[in-house]
């Protein structure tokens, strides 16, 4: 057990304990994760936001309703993700299109990448724009089975949890999002 693990446990049992500090702990070490996770997915700031925070507090019920969470990574991205199709459900109920939604939200900002060299730095910026652009052309299963793989650097398994498959699907879907991907860069 890595001590990754370890403290997630421990930071879990406190939680249960209806101890705030342990939970904001736990806020503390997944907030900027889940927040990128449903940017990508929503694309606009504010409801990205609103979004994040419905999914902590979610989760703050659950521990302190007493229930057993065994992967916690997994299970806030899990919460995440329903919340994501709520929003959609309920934007599709009051009439707009999820096409508007998709292109009225904002930019990703990706002047908060580091690198140390100036043209590197162009570089990359140009390269993650045109990334980003073109995860929008993609079906939504394999941008978010990119995104939980490449962005938020996830294993297979978790994200099999995620999204309720078993890994060999998963594996299938990465395989055929990134060569979707792929072709939409122009790279096959």
């Amino acid at each position: 057990m890595t001590a990754n693990i370890i403290t997630e446990k421990y930071l879990l049992f406190k939680a249960r304990n209806k101890d705030p500090e342990a939970y904001s702990k736990i806020y503390d070490l997944y907030v900027d994760k889940i927040y990128r996770f449903v940017f990508f997915k929503i694309n606009s700031k504010e409801e990205a936001q609103d979004l994040t925070s419905e999914v902590f507090l979610k989760t703050w019920e659950y521990i302190i309703s007493g229930k057993e969470i065994s992967n916690l990574n997994a299970y806030l991205y899990k919460v995440a993700r329903n919340l994501v199709i709520d929003y959609y459900r309920k934007a599709a109920h009051k009439g707009v299109s999820l096409d508007a939604l998709d292109s009225g939200g904002e930019n990703l900002r990706v002047d908060n990448i580091m690198i140390t060299q100036g043209q590197d730095e162009l570089d990359s910026k140009i390269q993650l724009e045109k990334i980003q652009d073109k995860l929008q052309g993609l079906k939504d299963d394999y941008r978010e089975i990119i995104i939980l793989r490449y962005v938020d650097g996830l294993s297979i398994g978790e994200i099999a949890e995620i999204v309720e498959k078993k890994n060999g699907a998963v594996r299938v879907i990465l395989y055929r999002a990134t060569n979707a991907l792929r072709e939409l860069m122009g790279e096959k």
